[in-house]
């Protein structure tokens, strides 16, 4: 693996690399870029949650909170110590964005990044009560889920493990969300507002898989980063997303 192109076709057949010694340039960047959006995302999720405590209308729901707040946080300084082992000065990026900074409600953002801070573009958007924390939530939720799939298979063996090790609770912050959600659809009213805040939330979450025929899907295949394309994952997203909702009548 003496140049860029045997290490593409190592890694394209299926190989792993396991400390930053071994990784060539390109693929460094574009590993770091994937840790970068899911620190920044998970800390930007962790600072809305964090807000979201005080809507909860019970202590089991306050408890529910706390644990996604505690536990996004948790799994943002996972994957920011890989990003250290790479020479990233982890204490100083904890601090260079505001990670509870929201845009107005009404904003329409698509996929972008704003001004260097990596979160995905729906952890810019605010959460307004409740029943709106539990929608994103279960929606971002089940697309984390999806989106895992891809993570704890990816060629850097290191950080692939730090994501098998995260994987199980973020699909418990789903799990919370959907019995939450449950309690709140089996009224009439609940079930209104939770529509309303469904279909505020699932055109942002799908945003965050990206555009369809992604250029760079191809390179982040070759260096086994990436294995399906954005719009298979959206696929099973949606897929996940009405078996999950119709049984509530969402």
């Amino acid at each position: 693996m003496s140049d860029t192109m045997n290490i593409e076709d190592y890694l394209a057949q299926g190989g792993i690399l396991t400390a930053p010694g071994n990784v060539p340039a390109r693929y460094r960047g574009e590993l770091m870029r994937l840790m970068g959006s899911f620190v920044d995302s998970e800390l930007a999720g962790s600072a809305g949650f964090a807000a979201a405590i005080n809507f909860a209308p019970g202590i089991k729901e306050r408890i529910s909170a706390s644990r996604i707040t505690l536990e996004k946080a948790d799994h943002a300084e996972r994957v920011l110590e890989v990003m250290g082992s790479f020479g990233t000065d982890t204490a100083r990026y904890q601090g260079q964005h505001d990670w509870a900074a929201r845009v107005a409600r009404d904003a329409d953002l698509g996929a972008a990044r704003q001004a260097g801070d990596m979160r995905l573009s729906v952890f810019h958007y605010p959460i307004t009560g409740w029943t709106d924390a539990v929608a994103m939530n279960v929606l971002m939720g089940l697309a984390t889920g999806v989106q895992m799939t891809e993570l704890t298979r990816i060629s850097y063996a290191p950080l692939a493990e730090v994501f098998r090790e995260i994987a199980p609770r973020e699909a418990r912050h789903a799990e919370l969300g959907l019995e939450g959600l449950e309690r709140i659809a089996a009224t009439d009213a609940g079930r209104a507002e939770a529509g309303a805040a469904i279909a505020y939330w699932r055109p942002r979450v799908a945003a965050t898989f990206g555009v369809a025929g992604s250029a760079r899907h191809d390179t982040l295949r070759k260096f086994g980063l990436r294995h399906s394309p954005n719009e298979a994952l959206l696929s099973r997203w949606e897929a996940l997303v009405a078996e999950k909702l119709a049984p509530l009548g969402l």
